[in-house]
């Protein structure tokens, strides 16, 4: 099926449309519908700034809204990650038939081009800062090409984000964005690692210009979608600098190395940070080794967290289960461990070898992949031969890890590990905010009301002065409390 250009006019002015569609697990019987309206598609709403003012462009999210599928738009861009794979490739097709040229590009579509190329017209290898402008300059002169392959990697310069596209009051976390590209680290399991592979993998933002991006966004709340927002010492200190005095409290992502190496997570409470997510992965140096994770070999954990706690910041820990060093105990030490250190909030991960990484080339060559269908790589299922544990018993020990850290019992214990009563509100709030009330989380979602929780968010992660404790934290329980009972 070829893109027929004898059908269409001169492409002065174009109706073009994005779309994210819904990866599998949004729609599974695990599906938790606040998890999936957290982010709006900021990927796609940055390709969108290279668009003329006057092109006819609209950004939909499967997993907030229901696709259009009765137009007929000039262009349509389709970002693919693994487990929406299918589901792309399906909506692709659908508006090829139309006469409607579509182009791929993504995580999953750089990892297997062969396998996209059969349902797009142009795909693209890597980020698209480089190649999408090139294409729109081809596709206005009717020679687009069938692959583009980013060759340049730099986002100095680039135009601001179309925020304009994105429907605010879809999400809890709106003001999400990205002011670097990649991680300096090359972890074997990393699925965003082979998105980069091969060229810089690594780089950031002007800060003026990642500056200038933050003071577009209304509110205080921020959240930093950058793999590691900590990577790049002299960015991130300047960043840091510049954001205090504004007022903001923000989350972001970080590694143990970064945060005992040095005084910038100092820096980063100073300017606002409040949450952090870190990856930890596992407690095995065995498991650390195997899997190239070097930033985290023979690094102070308990140390990290002190740090990190003592400067009242929050901590979403990263856990992977299934590496060849892990037992039958391993789900408990690991569950029992993090609730010890009080961490806030933990997200657990079935190992998964994606496809284009190192851990799936050696699986591969070992025959330890069971499956190809993609549906499956979704970090809850087991695709891969295992050692120490059976495929059930490493499927059962994830969902155990998920309900005992979250239990009610382990949320209060985790929350008595900090000393002042403000974090251990806080913690009580944030935590079971975040997994108990999932009732009142579907209402709110439903009314489109999502937006509207910002403000308590962004109380939530304040940081509260002594003086002040005693009468803001009762006032969030209490507004928590009452909006429950509400609803």
């Amino acid at each position: 099926m070829f893109f027929n250009f004898e059908m269409q006019s001169t492409f002065k002015y174009m109706k073009v449309k994005f779309i994210l569609p819904a990866l599998t697990e949004a729609k599974s019987p695990y599906w938790r519908p606040v998890k999936y309206s957290l982010f709006p598609p900021l990927g796609l709403a940055t390709l969108a700034s290279w668009l003329s003012d006057n092109d006819e462009t609209t950004i939909q999210d499967e997993h907030v809204e229901e696709i259009d599928l009765n137009d007929e738009p000039d262009l349509v861009v389709i970002q693919v990650y693994i487990t929406n794979a299918y589901r792309a490739y399906n909506i692709a097709d659908h508006y090829r038939k139309k006469n409607c040229y579509v182009i791929l590009g993504g995580l999953h579509v750089t990892s297997l081009p062969e396998e996209a190329m059969t349902h797009a017209d142009s795909i693209f290898i890597g980020p698209g800062e480089d190649t999408f402008p090139a294409f729109l300059k081809d596709f206005k002169n009717k020679s687009p090409k069938k692959k583009y392959v980013s060759l340049q990697r730099s986002i100095v310069g680039i135009p601001p984000v179309r925020r304009d596209l994105i429907k605010r009051h879809l999400y809890l976390v709106p003001n999400s964005i990205v002011v670097s590209r990649g991680c300096p680290h090359h972890c074997d399991f990393c699925y965003k690692d082979a998105f980069f592979n091969s060229k810089k993998s690594f780089y950031t933002q002007l800060v003026d210009e990642a500056l200038a991006e933050i003071d577009r966004l209304p509110g205080k709340h921020l959240y930093f979608l950058d793999d590691h927002l900590l990577g790049n010492q002299k960015f991130a200190s300047e960043l840091f600098e510049g954001m205090k005095g504004m007022g903001r409290v923000f989350q972001g992502a970080s590694t143990i190395d970064a945060i005992l190496r040095s005084k910038l997570i100092e820096k980063a409470a100073d300017a606002g940070l409040r949450s952090l997510f870190i990856g930890f992965e596992t407690l095995s140096e065995s498991n650390l080794k195997s899997s190239n994770k070097k930033q985290n070999l023979g690094r102070d954990y308990q140390q990290a967290i002190r740090v990190v706690q003592e400067l009242g910041i929050m901590i979403n820990g990263s856990f992977v289960f299934g590496l060849d060093d892990d037992d039958k105990d391993v789900f408990k030490r690991t569950v029992d461990w993090g609730v010890q250190m009080g961490i806030t909030t933990s997200t657990y991960h079935v190992l998964t070898p994606y496809p284009g990484t190192k851990l799936f080339d050696n699986y591969e060559k070992e025959g330890r992949i069971l499956t190809r269908n993609w549906d499956l790589y979704d970090t809850r299922n087991v695709v891969f031969k295992t050692k120490n544990l059976s495929p059930q018993e490493l499927k059962a020990g994830y969902d155990y890890a998920y309900k005992e850290f979250y239990s009610w019992n382990n949320i209060w214990k985790a929350g008595t590990a900090h000393d002042s009563i403000k974090y251990k509100l806080k913690h009580l709030i944030y935590a079971g905010g975040w997994k108990k009330f999932e009732p009142l989380w579907n209402f709110i979602i439903k009314t489109k009301q999502l937006n509207n929780m910002l403000p308590l968010l962004e109380a939530i992660l304040s940081k509260v002065s002594p003086e002040k404790e005693s009468k803001k934290m009762p006032e969030i329980v209490s507004n928590l409390s009452v909006s429950v009972v509400k609803n």
